[in-house]
């Protein structure tokens, strides 16, 4: 019988994915991970950008990462997500939600009871989504 060649793919990706592998792109690249997990999460992509910062907290806390610099970078991630999910909203808008059929059929029947919620208790809303993760996107 013929002896099968390894999947090279297969190699590095199991190489990829050890424990050695994966906490040392942590080490590296850790602050990064962090900032875009928040960032893409506060801009209304669902990722665990809270579960992250966490991470990154304790991380700090064993003396990985300067607590200074986590802070920093996710103070930074929040504000530039805000403002993307904001510049993303005001300029795909509406018309983004018309673009397609298969989201204007749930846009048609889901808007019109939002925008009557949110033209009663919109500030209020807003204010109180920030608090609570699943509400926010």
């Amino acid at each position: 019988m013929l002896a099968r060649n390894p999947d090279p793919h297969a190699e590095t990706l199991t190489r990829c994915c050890d424990y050695a592998c994966v906490t040392g792109l942590i080490h590296d690249y850790g602050l990064l991970i962090v900032f875009l997990a928040i960032a893409l999460e506060t801009s209304g992509l669902p990722l665990p950008g809270e579960t992250a910062l966490v991470i990154a907290a304790v991380a700090a806390s064993q003396g990985k990462y300067s607590i200074e610099w986590v802070i920093v970078v996710a103070t930074l991630a929040a504000i530039v997500g805000d403002n993307v999910g904001y510049w993303l909203g005001r300029k795909l808008g509406r018309g983004f939600l018309q673009r397609y059929e298969f989201v204007r059929r749930f846009s048609d029947r889901i808007l019109p009871p939002t925008e009557r919620f949110f033209s009663r208790h919109g500030g209020k809303a807003i204010f109180l989504a920030r608090w609570f993760s699943g509400f926010r996107i």
